[in-house]
């Protein structure tokens, strides 16, 4: 899987579970590339989402909702997630 499947995979996941008015995904791979444990087919998302419904929730809740839906490509296939609510 390349960069670009799995931003448009995390993106469907995302908007199939959370009302949003704008997402917004990154790849920020090359943060991580001369760190020990970085493997080539594992990447780093920056992913920013303006959403009345996560703004609504706690950092906490709205992370770990997020954390929820990508639960299988955090397992598989994402190194590194950075999360931004924007109001």
């Amino acid at each position: 899987m390349d960069i670009n499947e799995l931003i448009a995979i995390v993106k469907k996941k995302i908007k199939s579970q959370i009302v949003t008015e704008e997402i917004n995904i990154e790849d920020k791979s090359f943060l991580h590339k001369n760190h020990p444990g970085n493997q080539k087919d594992k990447f780093h998302l920056k992913i920013s989402i303006k959403s009345n419904e996560l703004s609504n929730m706690s950092r906490i809740e709205s992370n770990k909702k997020i954390y929820k839906i990508l639960e299988e490509e955090l397992k598989s296939k994402i190194h590194s997630l950075q999360l931004l609510i924007i109001k």
